[in-house]
């Protein structure tokens, strides 16, 4: 099968709009930054968000229920799920995403980043990851790449993580008196989404032309 066959198959499945289809037929390239797609309630910074809208640093993004959107923010591109909210910020050369509650999946290019969730920070560089998020835990699947991690409850207990394909996910909670970063089965995230996710940025993941997950 070939590559660009490949992508349209992975945007089919995540199911975009036909104007993204045939902007993915036309190439490989990446996309110019801004919202790629949205459904539902989306709003940056209260207000209504609409499709190629930039997001921008120092921006809040939120989702209502039954809601989606897909964004390119430089060479880095996320899915946001329904009941989400996201803000970006800068610290010196570290781009920092704080996940304050919801479900997303994002892919980095190089660069240092920072991602700050309730229960762990997470310091990466050009890797993928999926994350759910409540005030009492932290779902983390390092997809592909490296990261430091580090339980807010217990800093001591920061590993540095590098997995090849969902190798090692983690749900990490706030009782410090027990191993914060426990092992979790790979869950609500598919192949064919980091495949949609990097292709818009113009990049394949590692595992093309392999995957095999079914969960």
């Amino acid at each position: 099968m070939s590559h660009r066959r490949s992508i349209l198959q992975a945007l089919g499945a995540a199911s975009l709009s036909s104007y993204m289809v045939q902007l993915m037929a036309m190439g490989t390239h990446p996309l110019a930054p801004g919202i790629r797609r949205l459904k539902g309630s989306v709003q940056i910074n209260g207000s209504p968000a609409k499709e190629g809208q930039l997001v921008l640093t120092g921006d809040t993004i939120t989702t209502g229920k039954a809601s989606e959107v897909v964004y390119v923010m430089g060479n880095n591109a996320y899915l946001m799920r329904e009941d989400s909210q996201v803000q970006f910020a800068s610290e010196g050369v570290t781009g920092i995403l704080r996940l304050v509650t919801g479900k997303v999946l994002a892919v980095f290019g190089p660069g240092n980043k920072r991602i700050v969730m309730p229960t762990m920070t997470a310091g990466i560089r050009g890797t993928a990851c999926y994350i759910e998020t409540t005030d009492t835990q932290t779902y983390f699947c390092l997809c592909y790449g490296t990261a430091d991690l580090t339980p807010a409850a217990d800093p001591s207990q920061a590993r540095t993580v590098t997995t090849r394909y969902h190798d090692s996910p983690f749900f990490v909670g706030m009782d410090a008196s027990a191993p914060l970063l426990k092992a979790a089965p790979v869950i609500n995230h598919r192949d064919h989404e980091l495949t949609m996710l990097e292709a818009l940025v113009g990049r394949r993941p590692p595992f093309a032309g392999q995957e095999s997950f079914s969960y």
